[in-house]
């Protein structure tokens, strides 16, 4: 092993799953995990789901809490395995502000200066604001700090909720808080909610979920500006109507936070730009040695897609650590980096009392199959397919169907490395 001082930027999921792959993959060296927030290392996706949906919404006495026992339970619910047994140094509440790669230096916040042998880059993503300045009450969801202060503006008496986007998180968001009775109206500038990520079989489906469940879902139409001087009110839509709210969460999708990298050379295209195996690549396309990125702040090739892919998904966070991992601590001597392994994204949500699951990438279909459609049964299965060729595959309420299309699209993944492997015939 060539590294002696690795850092890992970054202390959520990729990032703490990348500090414990280089312990289990036998690094001994010193290992230091920066991390931005001044909580332990957190999983996100439980924000829109156990943190707003669970059983915390109100203490006892009807009021939601910030006592550091409260903070502390909401940590419970959503805590990654601890760092403890790792012997890891865990800077919380210090920021990354500059990389020089050239002599292999890091500079934070606090003023200190490490110096490194093997870096990660896994500062992850920040919701994508609010786009002009904003009355209070408009709220992003990114962190437990955001979740826990829109599960207190959603417990007033008089809450009204207008949510902006109607992907998963905004979705998820307005299936939580109408659930607890705050009335919700889901604007959403497609067709249909999810129509860009799933297609049109998913949106139909979940705008008759929402629907059911008494959300006003609005689609085709957009916030053209919001109302109130002090606090919100509410907000004029483009379709003419204006609809009160006094909470407005900006659900506008997520941008990885690589604005720390610009001046180190690295090449960014919103996220760390990076070879197959993670490798960090510089403006020129050279890789940047001992440099890798994972998860959200990271895009790489993906034998399904052409050129680069960024990929939010909770698994790809996941596979991206092990492979860093592999990656940082081979020696010279070994050759060529491990290929990476033939596993496809996937991802799930909840929905009123739906499970969604999805393995693949439906964006990249030009064809999407319904397999089976039974909205009374809240069941639903549709294949996603690429000239032909299976890129995907989502099933609400029905789990035990992926297990079938998962070998499939393993194969295709194998199949279209062979292909990429094979030069054209002159």
């Amino acid at each position: 092993m060539s590294a002696r001082h690795v850092i890992v930027v970054g202390a959520s999921l990729a990032g703490t799953r990348t500090a414990r792959a280089l312990r289990e993959q036998g690094f001994t060296g010193r290992l230091t995990l920066v991390g931005d927030e001044p909580h332990p290392p957190y999983d996100r996706p439980p924000l829109s789901k156990r943190i707003l949906d669970g059983d915390r919404w109100t203490d006892a006495d009807g009021t939601v809490g910030d006592t550091a026992e409260d903070l502390a339970e909401d940590l419970a619910e959503i805590a990654l395995p601890t760092v403890d047994d790792l012997d890891v140094e865990l800077r919380a509440g210090v920021a990354a502000v500059a990389l020089r790669p050239a002599d292999r230096t890091l500079l934070l916040t606090d003023g200190d200066r490490l110096r490194w042998d093997g870096l990660v880059v896994a500062t992850g993503a920040a919701a994508r604001p609010w786009p002009t300045p904003a009355p209070a009450g408009v709220h992003t969801l990114r962190t437990l700090d955001d979740a826990r202060a829109l599960r207190r503006a959603l417990a007033a008496p008089d809450a009204r909720l207008l949510v902006v986007g109607a992907g998963f998180l905004g979705s998820e968001v307005a299936a939580a808080a109408v659930r607890r009775g705050v009335p919700v109206t889901l604007v959403e500038a497609g067709t249909l909610p999810l129509v860009r990520a799933v297609g049109t079989a998913v949106g139909e489906f979940v705008a008759r979920l929402h629907r059911e469940a008494g959300i006003d879902l609005r689609t085709g139409t957009r916030v053209r500006s919001l109302t109130g001087t002090d606090r919100v009110t509410g907000a004029h839509l483009d379709d003419g109507t204006h609809v009160p709210a006094t909470v407005v969460l900006a659900a506008l999708g997520a941008v990885p936070r690589t604005a720390w990298l610009r001046g180190s050379g690295l090449l960014l295209d919103g996220a760390v730009v990076c070879d197959e195996f993670g490798r960090a690549l510089a403006e020129d396309g050279t890789v940047v040695p001992g440099v890798v990125a994972v998860g959200d702040a990271s895009r790489r090739p993906h034998p399904l897609a052409p050129g680069t892919l960024h990929l939010g998904h909770w698994s790809a966070a996941v596979e991206h650590s092990a492979l860093a991992a592999r990656v940082l601590l081979r020696r010279e001597a070994d050759g060529a980096p491990p290929e990476p392994p033939a596993t496809v994204p996937s991802f799930w949500s909840d929905l009123h009392g739906v499970r969604i699951r999805s393995l693949g990438l439906p964006h990249l279909a030009d064809e999407a199959r319904t397999v089976e459609y039974d909205p009374p049964g809240r069941r639903l299965v549709v294949s996603y397919h690429r000239a032909g060729e299976p890129v995907g595959v989502l099933a609400v309420n029905r789990a035990g169907r992926l297990a079938a299309h998962r070998p499939l699209l393993v194969e295709a993944v194998r199949a279209a490395r062979r292909r990429a492997a094979v030069p054209p015939v002159a």
